[in-house]
């Protein structure tokens, strides 16, 4: 095996705002040269990880629940929001419960966000719209009755929607389920966990850090990040502040109701849980 100073260590990170505060200081001081970088999208960081193009990076829940066998989850980091998050929205024209049988548009970029308005639709108000899955450009041009956005998209289309029913879909979660939401979480390969495990401890402990030094230093984050939407400073820190990093007991409970909504779906395996959880911080 290679000595672990010739190992790149490839680190998928979401490049939306709601990473921003552990994003901004991971590049402002991290200096380890073969830790990589590797900024996309949810949905693409999901298929780089699943083809080993990236040893670990924040994933969609729903990923990790797909193929836990191939996974860790490293502890006490998430994308996630204790009531509503600001960044994931069903717009529409309608009330939610007279979408059954209605065209219904996902964005593409996020499985997760997607099998959650599934499990709100369906198991909450009781309804079977017609699903179809594109970009905002798609609802624009189609006859569509509601339309998912997540992330900078979801945060753009607030300020200028013009239906008439926003639906916060993480404080929909926390009205039905008494629990927070996980969007994403950090995952890591299980190949990675095995043969570098010294590496991923140090890039554990480095991420910890960039979480709680970006919550702290979050008005400074604000003053970087709001020009990207864009918002305004007061806002962008009013969202983030609703956005949370870590992966509490409470969290890993929504988590496996999360999963155990999906199991009971059909959309992942039982062998989702329990929760593999890569703790060696020392």
């Amino acid at each position: 095996m290679k000595e672990s100073a010739e190992i790149i260590a490839r680190i998928g990170m979401v490049n939306y705002l709601n990473t921003a505060p552990i994003h901004e200081k991971w590049k402002s001081t991290v200096t380890a040269e073969n830790w990589q970088l590797v900024e996309a999208p949810p949905a693409t960081l999901n298929k780089k990880l699943a083809e080993g193009h990236i040893d670990m990076g924040f994933v969609s829940s729903f990923e990790y629940g797909r193929h836990p066998e191939r996974y860790k989850i490293l502890s006490g980091l998430s994308i996630s929001a204790n009531g509503p998050v600001g960044s994931v929205f069903l717009f529409s024209h309608v009330p939610m419960n007279q979408l059954d049988q209605a065209p219904v548009l996902f964005s593409a970029q996020s499985e997760t966000s997607a099998a959650l308005v599934k499990i709100i639709l369906e198991k909450f108000h009781n309804v079977q719209p017609c699903y179809s899955t594109g970009d905002l450009e798609s609802a624009a041009a189609g006859n569509f009755q509601a339309v998912l956005a997540i992330g900078d998209d979801a945060l753009r289309l607030v300020e200028k929607s013009t239906y008439l029913y926003e639906y916060d879909l993480a404080d929909i979660w926390k009205r039905q389920t008494g629990l927070p939401f996980v969007f994403a979480v950090c995952a890591v390969r299980e190949e990675f966990c095995v043969e570098q495990p010294e590496m991923l401890a140090a890039i554990h402990r480095q991420l910890i850090s960039c979480r709680d030094e970006g919550k702290r230093d979050l008005a400074a984050i604000c003053e970087i990040a709001a020009s990207r939407i864009p918002m305004s400073k007061k806002k962008c820190y009013q969202y983030l502040t609703a956005i949370e990093h870590d992966l509490d007991g409470q969290k890993r409970k929504a988590l496996e109701t999360f999963f155990d909504f999906l199991i009971k779906r059909g959309d992942i395996d039982k062998s989702a849980l329990p929760l593999k959880i890569f703790a060696n911080l020392h």
